[in-house]
Order: C-alpha cells, then sequence, then structure tokens
C-alpha cells in the first residue's frame, strides 16, 4: 500500500468508501500501487494497468488496454467514441462493487496478463480522423499551414482534428481554427503551454 494513495483517500469527500473497496480488490492482484495523474494506479513491470477514477456522477475503476480484454459480463465502458484503449466499470454504490467483487478480480488477472504477454491496442492513425470541411479549405488554401500542421507529431494532430470536429456549427469550427493557426505555426500542440 502506498501512502500517497492513503493521502488521495483521506482527501476524498464523495466515494471515499467505494475507492477503498476497489483498492482493496486490485491490491489482492500482483499489482504495484502508485500514485500517477493524481489518481491511484496499479501497474506491472513499470505497466499502467488498471486506475481508479472518482467523478461527480460515479466512480470507476479504469482498465488501460481495457479494448484488448474479453467482456463476457458486459461491463466495460467506452468513456467517448474518440477513446481507443481504456475502457471503464463504473459504480455508483458500495453495493455494486461488492456484488462484482469476484468479476472484477477475473478483469483485473485478465489485464494484468494482456500487460505481461506485451499487446498492444491497434490505434486509428491520424489519417483515420475526420478532418472537418473548414480545416481542410485552409490547409488547400495556405501551403504554409498545411506544412506547418504536418510538422506537428501525429497526436497533436489528432488533437486539433478532434477540436476542430468535434463542434457541431460551422461557425465554430471556423472560429477554432482561426484561434488555434497561430499556435500551429509555432509547432505547439493544442493543450501546450
Amino acid at each position: 500500500m502506498n501512502p500517497k494513495v492513503d493521502a488521495y483517500i483521506s482527501k476524498l469527500e464523495k466515494w471515499r468508501e467505494e475507492t477503498e473497496k476497489l483498492r482493496a480488490i486490485v491490491l489482492d492482484c500482483p499489482v504495484t500501487e502508485e500514485l500517477k495523474w493524481g489518481v491511484p494506479c496499479y501497474t506491472v513491470d513499470d505497466k499502467n494497468v488498471v486506475l481508479i477514477h472518482s467523478f461527480k456522477d460515479y466512480c470507476a475503476l479504469l482498465f488501460t488496454k481495457g479494448a484488448l480484454l474479453k467482456d463476457p459480463k458486459g461491463i466495460l465502458i467506452q468513456q467517448t467514441e474518440n477513446v481507443q484503449s481504456a475502457r471503464q466499470v463504473r459504480f455508483t454504490s458500495l453495493q455494486e462493487i461488492v456484488k462484482l467483487q469476484a468479476t472484477l478480480k477475473t478483469y483485473i488477472r485478465a489485464a494484468i496478463e494482456v500487460e505481461k504477454a506485451g499487446l498492444k491496442v491497434q490505434r486509428k492513425s491520424t489519417e483515420d480522423f475526420e478532418v472537418a470541411e473548414e480545416f481542410q479549405a485552409k490547409l488547400d488554401k495556405l501551403p504554409k499551414l498545411k506544412k506547418a500542421f504536418e510538422a506537428l507529431t501525429p497526436g497533436r494532430q489528432r488533437a486539433y482534428l478532434l477540436h476542430f470536429s468535434s463542434a457541431k456549427q460551422s461557425k465554430t469550427r471556423e472560429s477554432r481554427i482561426e484561434k488555434c493557426m497561430p499556435l500551429i505555426f509555432e509547432g505547439k500542440g493544442l493543450n501546450d503551454d
């Protein structure tokens, strides 16, 4: 048990009992407990296997390579359509966790085996992401923008593509593109400081 996780749990105002129960279940498996990204993270050979998250309406056990797990109970949830690898099991009560305890241990052990086997999730390439019509028009019109965009890392490219295409209205997409163009020219990602 990691004292940093003890401190994390002691500060929880919501989902404390549920987090403690999830922690006990995960620690009953051969993992190392750490605190990463401000949340309890459980690893095998320094590779992330499962995390415990607390949200407003639920707490969750997040399997970092959940897309590779068999899900006979149908409990794994893909957070959004753009999440490629991770899958969550969500809880709104301690009773739900207790009821699924044996299943959770089975899934955690399977996730450990996935990690030990070195399996990787086949991720979509940048080319597979939708390019908003408005952004494509800018790229076609401004060769310097196209060159700057292509010079970005694939992750930065995907972040921009998702940001632009997620806007419902054309006017919003155009506004986002205009605001982001200086960052793209500087070689920065959407969230870079």
